[in-house]
């Protein structure tokens, strides 16, 4: 085109297709740790392609934010994502107008969650755009599309997770170890997936139920083993962060003692199937410890008053049923007459019991009878005090056990602070605050082992002959005549550990406590 004097007029610059600057922001996520350590990650393909996509549109006014929305580990079928939060955050404040994505279920696998999302950006300004399905929210073609493509997505995590459930399943009845944290007694082969016995850790499991089992409550059995210095199970992630290694508390406590997996069993859904590891507890043992935490949750511990003068309360068993025979009493007239109840007859029904209930007086006497025996049948107190010294010997070593355990955790933190001393990557103050978490349980540790020498010394001295166990055993009478109820009923349960009564026969058998005798014979008389 000419001008007035004939001279072509100069081309006009061109203009932006736009002069509105939308600000991007790339969210990745993956939904498992695996892989995000490596130095090119998952998240990092992701924001590479949200990058170039948004380089292709810089014509359009496209600018990628500086910050960061990366998601590793974390589901897409809930909302409970930092990155997500932050992102969504940014939205609402005006600093982003765009969310870039790889794929559409990259930001939620929740058709509902993503309405909720979509709403928020529309009451923004902001739009949406997945990299790899070409579309936005711009439009409502694109929105139909999304949709569309969410439900699919939704489907799929549905579908996922079902399948995910029925193989864990499959693999719980044929007993094979599926992951979760591990637990103290074993430890996990990552190649074979399995668990294998941790010898150190398997002493402790056993030392909990037989010192439970003794002492017939919790409690005690902290104190026991906060004095030994047992922790719960210490393991690295595979991230080489340290978890566990706690001091017990009484629901630590209680999750070892109900943990059938040592019974080298798997327990899905309440139902429990052999498993492919081997087993650390008897089955005896371990329904035995059930039994009584039965017994100590339906007396709030063991605290409910025995105003009725049961001696035999959380001792006698039903031979037939295998479960406790519990105390009660009836009335007739102004007498009262006291009954040991077999507690499978009581819920269940007295047909589903051979033994049913048993005067508490009657097997109460056979009880005291087979005590008096101790002192006047001298073979028998022989066997006693026999059985006396195998408990001291096995308490012996056991001791040395412990000694051993410890020794080698004492050498763990050791080996532990040398690494630590020569470790380039970790940061000083990090280096520093390890290293005082260390020597406090370096010096703990150290005492701990005093403490097991000091044990060791007085155990080489518990000696008892049999002249002393006759003699005290045969003062029973003029002792128990002596002792108010209560404390009679202390001293049954530091005697006997056991008492079964078999109604097929109506026989009674009595274990004796191996310990309790011989704290006898040493004079020990316990009170109430």
């Amino acid at each position: 085109m000419k001008n007035g004097s004939g001279r072509r007029a100069p081309a006009a610059a061109p203009e932006p297709a736009s002069d509105k600057v939308i600000r991007c922001a790339i969210y990745t996520r993956k939904s498992t740790e695996e892989g995000l350590q490596q130095d090119f990650s998952s998240l990092d393909a992701q924001r590479e392609a949200g990058e170039a996509f948004i380089a292709s549109q810089r014509n359009e006014g496209w600018q990628l934010v500086p910050e960061r929305f990366d998601d590793g580990g974390f589901t897409g079928g809930n909302m409970d994502r930092p990155a997500l939060k932050r992102l969504l955050a940014a939205i609402e404040a005006g600093r982003v107008n765009c969310v870039v994505v790889y794929k559409v279920d990259r930001l939620s696998r929740s058709l509902m969650d993503f309405a909720r999302m979509m709403e928020l950006f529309d009451r923004c300004g902001a739009s949406f755009v997945s990299v790899t399905q070409q579309f936005n929210t711009i439009n409502s073609l694109g929105r139909l599309t999304l949709n569309i493509l969410l439900s699919f997505a939704q489907f799929e995590r549905e579908l996922i997770s079902k399948r995910t459930r029925d193989k864990m399943c499959a693999a719980r009845r044929k007993g094979k170890w599926i992951g979760g944290h591990p637990v103290l007694g074993y430890d996990i082969d990552t190649k074979a997936r399995r668990l294998v016995v941790n010898p150190d850790e398997a002493h402790q499991v056993r030392t909990i139920f037989d010192q439970y089992l003794e002492l017939g409550a919790m409690l005690p059995v902290l104190q026991d083993l906060d004095g030994r210095g047992w922790q719960t199970k210490r393991w690295t992630t595979e991230a080489g962060q340290t978890r566990g290694g706690k001091a017990f508390t009484k629901s630590l406590l209680y999750g070892v003692l109900t943990n059938a997996i040592y019974t080298g069993q798997v327990n899905h859904k309440g139902t429990l199937f052999p498993g492919e590891h081997e087993a650390i507890i008897e089955r005896a043992t371990w329904e035995r410890a059930q039994d009584m935490l039965d017994s100590n949750g339906r007396t709030n511990g063991g605290g409910a008053k025995n105003k009725y003068g049961a001696l035999l309360r959380g001792l006698l068993f039903c031979v037939p049923c295998g479960t406790a025979m519990v105390h009660t009493y009836s009335v007739r007239g102004s007498k009262r007459y006291r009954y040991y109840v077999c507690y499978n007859a009581q819920q269940r029904g007295w047909k589903n019991c051979k033994t049913k209930s048993v005067s508490a007086q009657a097997v109460e006497n056979v009880v005291l009878a087979a005590i008096r025996r101790l002192g006047s049948d001298q073979q028998l107190a022989a066997e006693v005090v026999r059985q006396a010294r195998e408990h001291l010997a096995h308490r012996r070593e056991e001791h040395g056990r412990d000694v051993a355990v410890a020794e080698a955790a004492l050498r763990r933190l050791n080996a532990e602070v040398t690494a630590l001393a020569g470790d380039a990557v970790i940061s000083s103050t990090a280096r520093v605050d390890r290293l005082l978490d260390l020597q406090g349980q370096i010096q703990a540790a150290e005492h701990r082992l005093a403490d097991l020498i000091t044990e060791g010394r007085e155990l080489e001295a518990d000696q008892f002959d049999d002249a002393d166990a006759v003699r005290a055993l045969a003062e029973f009478d003029p002792v128990w005549a002596s002792l108010t109820t209560r404390e009679q009923i202390r001293l049954v349960q530091l005697l006997v550990a056991k008492v079964g009564l078999d109604g097929r026969t109506g026989k009674v058998t009595v274990d004796f406590r191996s310990a309790g005798i011989r704290d006898l014979c040493n004079g020990a008389t316990p009170k109430a």
